[in-house]
């Protein structure tokens, strides 16, 4: 007999939450089958069998299991078919042959009970009272209150849905109110001319896939000039920590990807040191990853700054809120074309608002616009990315 367990997952993640049994209890398992997904504060796992046999389980889903702990056996034995419809047994009134018990209102009087005597007149009636007028003294009665606030109270069938709230869930309603309750979030926006870095990805597209074997996004333009405004302005790449301040030296970017089961930041690392196509096929394989639900623990920790793109989903404006323990995260948003004025004439541009949410405590506001511009300005003058200007 074989115990699938939950394993150690990292060691700031204890336990979670069986979303789904990929095997049904009694059927036939082989060694490295997985068999359920575990959903973590974190990530999704995956737990496999570790052996061949019948599994059986010992929690379902939606259960919340700690790490160690036993969910299922591997045994062996014939897997379980679909159970054959049981023989149909007598129930007790017929094998007992007796006949129902007729409810009390259809009981006849028994033969040697005693009968009314005819003379005697019926019980009169008791006297009706008078009927008081109650208009002047009706009163509404409010229910009581823990009826109005009681969900199951007779809410009408596909009003409303209850289920718990995940692993994963939870976990970034705690980070988001950990970051608006300690930290001293503030936001500068500002506006970038996209007409540079649309004009230079449509030219160099075609040869820059065939040579890289993946395509030139906005993305990596954007990564690359964050490393960029980092170097700048290096008091976007620290934290507090307690009474002091550490200040980061390496460029492990955090880019943001919505899931089915939330927003997830996995980190591209050493962007420094990487070029486009580097970072380009980083952020593919994260987004494949994250499709699958197999992102690791190991791909979301580290990161010293976050991007946020709401533009893929319409997003015009945004205030991005931090990604503790980070100092800065920047927004991105749609592409719009509007009128301009440039050289005293009006021009459409396809612009972008950009916006950066900050740690006041560590980040003064002459240092986030600082930042801020300085982003402008690799996004709009793409080459200094390419020389380092």
């Amino acid at each position: 007999m074989n115990e699938v367990k939950i394993p150690a997952l990292g060691e700031s993640i204890t336990g979670g939450l069986i979303s789904k049994w990929l095997k049904n209890d009694g059927e036939a398992v082989k060694a490295g089958d997985v068999l359920l997904t575990l959903e973590t504060d974190k990530v999704a796992q995956d737990i496999a069998a570790e052996a061949d046999g019948v599994l059986h389980h010992l929690a379902k889903e939606g259960d919340e299991v700690a790490v160690g702990a036993v969910v299922a056996t591997i045994g062996d034995g014939a897997a379980t078919a679909a159970p054959a419809p049981a023989k149909e047994s007598p129930t007790p009134a017929k094998a007992e042959e007796k006949p129902a018990t007729p409810a009390p209102a259809e009981q006849k009087p028994e033969a040697n009970s005693p009968k009314p005597e005819a003379s005697e007149p019926p019980a009169p009636a008791p006297k009706k009272a008078e009927p008081t007028p109650v208009a002047p003294q009706l009163k509404l009665v409010p229910k009581p209150e823990s009826e109005i606030r009681n969900p199951k109270s007779e809410i009408p069938s596909g009003r409303t849905t209850r289920k718990k709230m995940t692993p994963l869930r939870k976990r970034i309603a705690e980070q988001l109110v950990s970051a608006q309750r300690n930290a001293a979030i503030l936001t500068t926006f500002n506006e970038c001319d996209m007409s540079a870095v649309m004009r230079m990805r449509k030219d160099l597209q075609d040869a820059f896939t065939k040579k890289h074997g993946v395509k030139l996004g906005f993305m990596s333009f954007f990564v690359k000039a964050v490393v960029d405004a980092l170097k700048a302005v290096p008091q976007l790449n620290a934290r507090v920590d307690g009474d002091e301040v550490i200040t980061n030296h390496f460029y492990d970017i955090g880019v943001a990807v919505g899931t089915e089961r939330g927003l997830i930041v996995p980190v591209v690392r050493d962007c420094d040191k990487k070029g486009f196509a580097d970072i380009e096929r980083d952020i593919g394989g994260y987004a494949a990853k994250a499709k699958e639900g197999k992102i690791s623990l190991e791909d979301l920790t580290g990161g010293v700054f976050t991007i946020s793109n709401g533009g893929v989903y319409g997003s015009l404006l945004s205030t991005p809120i931090l990604n503790p323990p980070q100092s800065g995260i920047l927004g991105l948003h749609s592409i719009k074309e509007r009128p301009m004025a440039e050289n005293g004439q009006v021009v459409i541009r396809p612009m972008m608002y950009l916006a950066v949410s900050y740690d006041h405590r560590v980040v003064d506001g002459k240092e986030a616009v600082t930042f801020l511009v300085r982003i402008k300005d690799c996004i709009e003058n793409p080459a200094r990315l390419l020389v380092e200007a």
